[in-house]
């Protein structure tokens, strides 16, 4: 194609295109009737009855094709979904000028008789003039999809292109090979697949070939001269790209990766979501299966309020809870810039969906600044909205910082919490889910303790209202805030050493959209008073994770990069546990999701009286009391408690002390 062609063809709209398909539906019946006949006179002498049928068939296939949205779509990005428009609207508007073409020749309608013209064209007409309109409007379309393809490769940078071998012939794999062939601008040129099912090997995708199973990267790399390597298997368990980055780093040839399932949330994948491999991708589990239809079910037209709406696992709530098209997202949180940005995003988010089309109105997002230690301010909000569905969030998580402060693990995770549910019962709240945390599990800190305890007031709420309130229990969260994955991120940027506190330290891991998942799944499960846990596989150890992060970073531990032990900080242990003795635990419905049901009885019988004490010794920032209460509500506390004071000395009289300094210097 030319480059003035491929400029005019460019320049066409839909007006134009329609004004084309006139002049093509004029010229196909004449076009047909010599292919039929074979006898160019035959036209002038079928002249009458060629003006009638072009006449109809001109009408109906312009009505059709409107109505089939012919001249609504943008053709210079024409794909399959294009052409099988194009297909449909030729087998209808064939089907209907057929019908008509062979009604008139109804002997009881007497068209024939009246109007011979009409009944005089050869009976195939409308099967050949169909064929006709097919490729002449498709190719006048796709001739627009041909001229940005050429567009687009004129725009290709000067030099050889980078050669990409790409792992997982799937549909990641596909998508990404279609993405760079229609974009050479990129830079990059894919030049085979490699994939483990010998079903694809020796087929070609998008014109790549699936040239064997993955453990022939090596081979591969050297053989076809690769610059870089993508590994497309969003749904490939860690121990799978652990093997494939290992084979990449030996290769020495760079890597990077298109994320998982769960950071993809549904969506196509494309160049733009290649990324350098992460720890995540290492740590990465199956996939959770999730019963959206049922969450969809619950949340959708309902008006839910999120606490803690800035955090991570807020936000990434108030994300997933929008997909489910709520009436109102309530999104509460107390620092106004973190609500600010996810509002911005959130808002976003539904503009997109009203685009895609999702149909009825759209759901109102409403920021809400506001202290959870508030109680009546609190109240006051749950009265004005109303919210159906609360995912209570909100709470400090941090051990050591607690540790140091533990009046504000009191107020903030305990108090707050008791706020968070007094006023979600008045105001009729029908479903409450609590974020947790496994260190509530026989707590060695201050900060799991209070989370046990606010556990403790959920159990309570849920036993006196008969609703469905629960809380769920979470291991550690990758890149949360606070995580100490972004510790090491930042210690290897600035040249090391990694500190780990201890070497057999190990920690249960989960992603920020695994860990809502399960949020939102105990919204639907619960019943009310049950503890969710989800099975987070594995444990992993601490100094093991330092060491890949070092890797990733194409840095050597203990060469590069130094790996130093600082000894275990005050509230941490060892190993995380997942229940609580006395607990009983079994399965729900979901694969992975565990409940533990308390008992009716660890609720303390003293419960207001102890909170009441707690809340006492925090207003006074007493320590030692807070921590001498902690034990009462919660038993299995591995805390020591604090030394008891000893008795202070009684002072001598004054006379007594005269006497004896007198003595003392004669």
């Amino acid at each position: 194609m030319s480059p003035e062609l491929a400029k005019f063809v460019m320049t066409l709209r839909n007006r134009h295109f329609m004004a084309i398909d006139v002049a093509i539906l004029a010229l196909t019946p004449l076009l047909a009737v010599y292919l039929r006949m074979d006898d160019l006179a035959a036209g002038s002498r079928l002249a009458h009855a060629l003006l009638i049928y072009t006449a109809y068939a001109l009408v109906v296939r312009l009505v059709l094709f409107y109505r089939a949205g012919y001249y609504q779509r943008f053709w210079r990005y024409a794909s399959v979904d294009e052409l099988a428009l194009l297909t449909y609207g030729a087998l209808v508007t064939t089907l209907a000028i057929t019908t008509i073409f062979y009604g008139l020749r109804v002997p009881e309608l007497g068209v024939c008789a009246r109007v011979p013209a009409a009944c005089a064209l050869p009976r195939s007409l409308p099967l050949i003039d169909g064929l006709l309109v097919f490729m002449g409007t498709g190719a006048v379309r796709y001739a627009a999809r041909l001229a940005e393809i050429y567009r687009r490769g004129r725009q290709a940078p000067p030099g050889d292109l980078k050669r990409v071998l790409i792992l997982g012939a799937g549909e990641s794999g596909a998508a990404l090979a279609k993405d760079m062939r229609a974009n050479p601008q990129l830079g990059l040129k894919p030049v085979g697949f490699l994939d483990d099912d010998e079903r694809k090997h020796g087929v070609r995708i998008h014109d790549v070939p699936v040239l064997g199973g993955c453990h022939q990267l090596l081979e591969k790399v050297v053989e076809l001269d690769v610059a870089q390597v993508v590994i497309a298997m969003p749904s490939a368990p860690g121990t799978v790209i652990r093997r494939m980055v290992e084979r990449c780093e030996a290769s020495r040839v760079p890597v990077r990766i298109v994320p998982g399932l769960d950071a993809l949330l549904h969506g196509r994948v494309s160049i733009g979501q290649l990324r350098p491999v992460q720890i995540e991708d290492l740590l990465r589990r199956d996939p959770v299966p999730t019963n959206l239809d049922a969450v969809q079910d619950l949340l959708r037209g309902k008006r839910v309020l999120v606490t803690g709406g800035g955090g991570s696992i807020g936000s990434e709530l108030c994300r997933q809870v929008l997909r489910c098209w709520p009436s109102l997202l309530l999104v509460l949180g107390h620092g106004e810039n973190s609500i600010f940005e996810i509002v911005q995003e959130l808002e976003a988010q539904v503009r997109a969906m009203v685009e895609d089309g999702n149909g009825g109105p759209p759901p109102v997002i409403r920021p809400i600044i506001a202290d959870i230690r508030m109680a009546e301010r609190l109240a006051a909000i749950f009265a004005q909205q109303r919210p159906q569905v609360v995912f209570h969030a909100a709470a400090h998580k941090h051990v050591p910082l607690m540790e140091g402060n533990p009046a504000e693990a009191v107020t903030n995770n305990v108090l707050g919490t008791r706020n968070v549910v007094e006023a979600a019962t008045a105001a009729g709240v029908e479903r409450f889910v609590m974020i947790s945390t496994d260190k509530a599990v026989r707590p060695t800190s201050i900060m799991g303790a209070s989370k046990r305890v606010a556990e403790l007031i959920v159990r309570r709420a849920a036993l006196a209202t008969k609703r469905s309130f629960v809380a769920v229990r979470f291991g550690n969260v990758l890149g949360s805030r606070g995580s100490v994955l972004l510790t090491f991120k930042k210690q290897i940027a600035a040249g090391g050493p990694v500190t780990v506190t201890h070497p057999e330290m190990t920690r249960f891991f989960m992603t920020i959209p695994e860990a809502v998942h399960l949020v939102l799944h105990a919204a639907v499960l619960g019943q009310g008073g049950e503890i969710f846990m989800l099975d987070m596989g594995e444990p992993v150890r601490i100094v093991d994770m330092a060491r890949d992060l070092i890797e990733l970073s194409g840095l050597r531990p203990g060469r590069d990069i130094e790996i130093a032990f600082t000894g275990m900080r005050p509230g941490e242990k060892l190993f995380e546990e997942l229940f609580v003795p006395g607990e009983s635990y079994g399965p729900t419905h979901h694969p992975k999701i565990f409940t533990a049901g308390n008992n009716g009885d660890a609720v303390p019988p003293a419960f207001d009286a102890e909170l009441a004490a707690l809340a006492a010794a925090a207003a006074s920032n007493d320590g030692d009391a807070i921590v001498q209460v902690m034990h009462r509500l919660v038993p299995e506390l591995q805390r020591p408690l604090p030394p008891a004071p000893t008795p202070a000395r009684a002072e001598p009289p004054r006379q007594e002390l005269l006497r004896e300094a007198r003595a003392a210097t004669g």
